[in-house]
């Protein structure tokens, strides 16, 4: 570590010095550019709003682009001349010179008179119709910049919009919809929006069948003379535009070919249909149901065309993950002559069967350090509608490389089948979907068989039966109305081992309870984030799990007082749980993200607290990273030293917040500053745990915080994390001496081995 920074503080002043000492490389008569910087209206006392905004964005505009700098170094410039010319056309110094370095960009380069006119451009397309820009350059020491004047005068407004007359359907369909122009009478002129105008009056004409109406059949003529700094906006239809795109088209044949392959061309169009509802099926090989394409194709015959079809339909063949190649291609009938369209849908399937083999590798924050191998069978269209059959096997194994626990094993054996059907499968009823996406009913099961060490084994058994749809691009939902999760475990409470796992670690025996969970679930998701032009992006999940609510009607009560099933107890809870997730871009590569997680669950009727396996946990390397996974709490309780390896303290409550500041180094490489704070607790108070009953007024001051910094090499494809933790506030200790600021030290060795928690991970942590 040292070594490094030295080499870093070396790195660093030989960049301050090259800093001072670049121009030294130059040829004679070469003048290094240091970029451009814009003077607003600065002999002008017509001051503008958004003076700082406007000069900031014509700055970049500005062509050439300096040496790249960071705090005022150009540390790639440094490099490139550091290198020197290269003799060879390999080797360390040409790597230097041309993959890492960057040469000087020279005054020389400089276009005075192109940077006029693109920043002229720019600003009257922003309503400064009179605006005026000249350029001149200043050298000083061999270092020359670029110094453009920009008067802009006063921004015109918008005074009056009229639309063409209404003379017959193409016309009446854009007055009709004319009351939800973007062109609003006092805005300010704004190029943009006149592009973005011409689009929804395009819009509005593919929906009522105008296929080959375009934005470029529009024209808005501005008429700037009429005073005061206005501007009148006429919407016109071009003179010049072509017959084909003033009139609508209706759907005449609709060609559906479910097995395409350019190789079977010929011979598909040489069939004789199957005709079913209003499609012709080209299909020897009866690859679907006929029934399926209700589902897929919106389009009706002898109907108008109209976009809201065509994008659904194509969404939905892309989106039912059934086919490889999806295209849909509308040819007119006569050329152009008539007004009727034929349309030929061309899919390709995807392979009937595919296998597909995963090895993964996991790095935990309680050391344990492992691997998993999954296999899964794919078998796709297995009832010939479009379904899916995925069966996987999966086994890993972890151990405990360091720490007390060093040498603790673990192991899991997972097995999984799950069906997919595309559409919804309800009893006595048949909903409708008409949305871009397709719905779902999946049926599911499976068995996990995890074993910690000698110590004892879970089993685990589920089932599910379920819907998932999405409401829009934005929201989904997940509908379980029966889910089954039947949990025994294999101990020998006698045994010593068994024995002192639990003395050492209370509330373990809760886990190895069996536990009978048969109940219902729904999931909701928002999210917008992959709107990559917004500045803020958000995330919400909202989960709410019920059980034992409608069995533990007809189950009576057992001799031991509680309620069984085949002699397991039958659980009862109701849990909520919600996410919250904020990601601001501060600028171009810094994102401020934000997380808040509360859940919150109540155990009833025979069961005292949630099972195990529906309880919250806190700790670990998605969660508050300077504590180990699962640690903390409940409350302000902390278990024991131990050996055993095992914390996993869950609870029936929980509080999360946790604050990332994002930001990208070089290339792919991006660092993180991160705090987390958060804790669990139990609804009611367990004896042999004290302090881990939640009481609101206690709440925040029992919150666990740490912070830290991380690296993240973000390919876009895969991203791998590693992050690096300390605790600032343990929630253990007295009240009064939790903020354990004050005893950071990190050249106590000590310290560094009780307090710093190395994450490693795939993905970012939220």
């Amino acid at each position: 570590m040292r070594k490094l920074i030295k080499i870093g503080a070396f790195i660093l002043a030989c960049s301050i010095f090259a800093n001072c000492s670049n121009t030294r490389y130059l040829k004679p008569g070469q003048n290094l550019y240091v970029g451009a910087e814009v003077k607003v209206n600065p002999d002008s006392s017509s001051k503008i709003d958004n003076a700082k905004q406007v000069k900031s964005i014509l700055e970049t505009k500005t062509r050439p682009r300096p040496n790249k700098s960071i705090l005022g170094l150009k540390p790639k410039l440094f490099i490139y001349n550091l290198a020197g010319e290269p003799k060879k056309p390999k080797g360390i110094r040409n790597w230097l010179r041309n993959k890492v370095g960057e040469p000087p960009v020279l005054m020389s380069e400089v276009r005075l008179r192109y940077n006029n006119d693109v920043l002229k451009s720019y600003l009257i397309s922003q309503g400064y119709l009179q605006a005026e820009v000249t350029g001149d350059t200043v050298i000083k020491r061999r270092r020359g910049k670029a110094i453009y004047t920009a008067n802009t005068g006063i921004r015109y407004k918008i005074n009056e919009v009229t639309f063409p007359p209404d003379t017959g359907d193409l016309t009446h369909i854009i007055n009709q919809n004319k009351d939800k122009t973007l062109l609003k009478a006092g805005d300010f002129y704004d190029l943009e929006t006149y592009k973005n105008e011409r689009i929804r009056i395009d819009n509005d004409l593919k929906e009522s069948g105008y296929f080959y109406f375009s934005p470029e059949h529009l024209i808005l003529q501005v008429d700037s003379t009429i005073g005061k700094n206005l501007v009148n906006v006429n919407v016109q239809i071009k003179n010049i535009t072509p017959d084909a795109a003033l009139k609508p088209y209706t759907i005449r044949n609709i060609n559906i070919y479910p097995s395409y392959s350019l190789r079977r061309d010929s011979v598909l169009r040489r069939l004789a249909p199957l005709k079913y509802n209003d499609f012709n099926i080209y299909d020897n090989r009866n690859t679907y149901k006929p029934r399926v394409f209700d589902r897929l194709v919106f389009f009706k015959k002898q109907e108008r065309y109209n976009r809201k079809d065509h994008n659904q339909s194509l969404n939905r063949m892309v989106n039912l993950g059934a086919f490889q190649d999806v295209r849909a291609e509308f040819l007119p009938i006569d050329s152009f002559k008539n007004n009727q369209l034929d349309l030929n849908i061309y899919l390709t399937p995807l392979k009937k069967n595919s296998l597909t083999f995963s090895v993964t590798g996991t790095n935990k924050s309680n050391n344990f350090i492992g691997s998993e191998l999954k296999i899964t069978q794919t078998t796709r269209n297995i009832f010939r509608g479009a379904e899916q059959l995925d069966i996987s096997a999966s086994g890993g194994f972890e151990t405990q490389y360091s720490g007390q626990a060093k040498g603790i094993n673990s192991y899991s054996l997972k097995g999984e089948a799950k069906l997919t059907l595309p559409r919804f499968i309800v009893p006595f009823y048949k909903p409708k979907s008409t949305n871009a996406f397709m719905p779902k009913t999946i049926v599911s099961l499976g068995y996990e068989l995890l074993s910690r060490d000698t110590v004892y084994k879970l089993n685990s058994f589920k089932a599910q039966y379920g819907y998932n749809w999405k409401e829009n691009q934005f929201k989904e939902h997940n509908f379980n109305p029966a889910a089954i999760n039947l949990v025994t475990s294999n101990k020998d409470t006698a045994d010593f081992a068994y024995k002192e796992l639990v003395k050492q670690n209370p509330g373990l025996q809760y886990t190895l309870e069996d536990q009978f969970i048969v109940g219902s679930n729904y999931n909701f998701t928002y999210t917008n984030q992959m709107q990559d032009k917004r500045r803020h992006n958000l995330y919400f999940f909202g989960g709410l799990e019920t059980s034992g609510n409608v069995w533990g009607l007809f189950v009576k009560n057992s001799a031991h007082g509680d309620k069984r099933l085949f002699n397991i107890p039958l659980t009862q809870f109701i849990r909520v749980e919600t996410d919250l997730r904020s990601y601001y871009k501060l600028n171009t590569g810094v994102t401020w993200a934000n997380r808040l997680n509360f859940g919150y669950g109540y155990a009833y009727g025979s069961s005292s607290l949630l099972p195990f396996v529906r309880q919250f946990f806190a700790g670990g390397s998605n969660d508050i990273r300077a504590f180990r996974a699962r640690s903390i709490g409940p409350g302000t309780y902390q278990v024991i030293n131990n050996n055993t390896g095992f914390a996993d303290q869950g609870g029936d409550i929980k509080m999360m917040l946790n604050s990332e500041l994002r930001f990208k180094l070089v290339s792919i490489l991006h660092g993180a500053a991160f705090v987390d704070a958060g804790n669990i607790w139990l609804r009611k108070e367990d004896p042999i745990r004290p302090g881990s009953a939640f009481k609101l007024k206690n709440s925040l001051d029992e919150l666990a915080v740490g912070t830290g910094l991380g690296l993240r090499i973000d390919a876009t494809i895969f991203v791998i994390r590693v992050d690096g933790a300390f605790p600032i506030r343990k929630p253990y200790l007295p009240s009064g001496q939790r903020w354990v600021i004050n005893d950071i030290d990190f050249s106590n060795k000590n310290w560094r081995r009780d307090n710093l928690v190395l994450n490693i991970g795939i993905g970012y942590p939220f």
